[in-house]
């Protein structure tokens, strides 16, 4: 491909590291339950009601499990052969068994007196085994239910996993999947396919979903080709994003672009002396405020309900846990003064205005191979006005979390033309438990997980293209409604 001869040395460090690194971003999963922390020397993380330090995983590989001990220490569990079946001793029936709450000889106060005394959870789950006198009446079955049961209280057992797209998307979409306009995992596998998201791609992303759909276009085009993000605000918004742990080679292709700029764009009104002049007065206006920006561009604009969970759900254990604290920041006085301050945030506008005009070049070209939109906003006036930067034959993909937003976008398209192979679709998904002699589908399943617009564009005939600069600009404007650019067509050719 074209894009691996411009940069040959992206891959092999993302995807042939299989060893677990102080700095590395990891994925701790106990059960079903997941969450995105940072590695880091001596610092505490709780997980599950457990609090420990995750020092002793560097250096394992990835999908190690892990036990923790005493004082907060992770240590490799080793694997014991479970008994056979022909060895357990099962009854073949369970109505005869009461539940009266007498069956178990532990009390409250001697499993407390265990845990004390450092007993591991493997042997509490032994000994209530050993003092519970209905369990060998119990089928096998229920044996098996009972012993994941005791495990999942007792055992404090976490596998620690290297961040992908599904492993994240299942995160988010368990514990907060209105961070993600509640995108369920197998609708993002199928924007990624819908896409044609691969290596040395051009492709232009807007989304509001704390960065998790921009982090699997990276994830799929493997630090190969360019991508070019649209954000409403200063700046996007990359929680999801960090979590991927990509080298910086990955982000050398990423380029941002303000939403709010598109308009000047594409009416051919958007200057570098424009943008200059806004950056410095959002500046002027922030230190007015008393706001001091101390985090990059992509940090400013983070969602003001990211820690919500925490603060108004006590009980809702966090997914993700990223650094707040910059390790090389240091208030003005220690890095020479207010002067010195001052130079730092221009240095950094400076850079973020360079980018915006190399994403404003790109987007000029009007040549991008997809476009891939999952937002809170409407999605007809921005699909509307952003394909003007999609070459033609290319795919586009729409997300939405309701289908009667994108029923008006198939509307329009069909009134506007120069697109075909359109498609509203939404994957209907259900879990199985596979188990000897137990497979069958769960009970609980989700209720859905979106809806998506996909199509291709194609080149508009002279007859009813608009070749006018701002053709794509009125489209961020109120739509009218009129008959399908078919039919007018039909009744010119009729008339005539």
């Amino acid at each position: 491909m074209e894009g691996s001869e411009e940069q040959p040395s992206a891959q092999p460090p993302y995807a042939g590291d299989h060893r677990i690194r102080d700095g590395d971003f990891v994925v701790l999963k106990r059960e079903d339950v997941f969450k995105a922390v940072q590695v880091q020397r001596r610092k505490k993380v709780t997980f599950e009601k457990q609090w420990f330090y995750l020092d002793n995983v560097i250096g394992h590989s990835y999908g190690t499990t892990f036990e923790v001990t005493g004082g907060g220490s992770l240590q490799p569990k080793k694997r014991k052969e479970e008994p056979t079946s022909e060895t357990k001793e099962a009854g073949t029936d369970n109505r005869n068994i009461i539940d009266d709450g007498k069956s178990q000889k532990l009390t409250q106060d001697d499993i407390k007196a265990l845990k004390d005394k450092g007993i591991k959870g493997e042997e509490i789950v032994q000994q209530l085994i050993e003092n519970s006198t209905t369990f060998r009446d119990k089928t096998e079955f229920a044996q098996d239910k009972y012993i994941k049961k005791k495990k999942k209280k007792y055992e404090a057992i976490i596998t620690v996993l290297k961040p992908s797209t599904r492993i994240l998307s299942v995160m988010y979409y368990a514990r907060e999947p209105g961070k993600i306009n509640h995108m369920r995992y197998d609708t993002l596998a199928q924007m990624l396919t819908l896409g044609n998201i691969r290596a040395g791609n051009k492709m232009i992303v807007m989304e509001t979903c704390s960065g998790l759909v921009l982090g699997a276009v990276m994830e799929r085009m493997g630090g190969f080709g360019s991508i070019i993000q649209l954000h409403p605000g200063d700046g996007p918004v990359r929680v999801a994003t960090a979590c991927f742990g990509f080298p910086k080679s990955f982000l050398s292709g990423l380029y941002e672009f303000p939403l709010n700029k598109v308009d000047s764009l594409l009416s051919g009104t958007f200057s570098a002396e424009l943008l200059s002049s806004e950056l410095e007065d959002s500046a002027s206006v922030k230190g007015r405020n008393g706001v001091v920006d101390r985090q990059t561009p992509e940090r400013d604009t983070e969602d003001p309900t990211a820690e919500a969970p925490e603060s108004s759900h006590p009980e809702e254990q966090e997914t993700m846990e990223v650094i707040a604290e910059d390790p090389g920041y240091k208030e003005p006085k220690e890095r020479g003064g207010k002067k010195d301050h001052i130079q730092e945030k221009h240095r950094r506008q400076e850079e973020q205005r360079k980018r915006h005009l190399e994403a404003a070049a790109l987007l000029s070209e009007r040549n991008a191979d997809g476009l891939i939109v999952a937002s809170r906003f409407h999605p007809t006036p921005l699909l509307l006005a952003l394909l003007d930067f999609v070459a033609p034959s290319r795919p586009f993909v729409v997300y939405c979390q309701y289908k009667e937003p994108l029923l008006e976008c198939y509307t329009k398209l069909r009134e506007r033309g120069g697109v075909i192979n359109l498609r509203l679709s939404e994957t209907w998904l259900r879990d199985y438990q596979v188990l000897p002699d137990r497979s069958h589908p769960k009970l609980l399943m989700s209720g859905g997980g979106g809806y998506l617009l996909s199509g291709f564009t194609v080149l508009l005939d002279g007859a009813s293209a608009d070749a006018s600069p701002g053709r794509g600009a009125r489209a961020l404007e109120a739509l009218g409604t009129g008959a399908p650019a078919a039919k007018k067509r039909k009744r010119a050719e009729l008339g005539s």
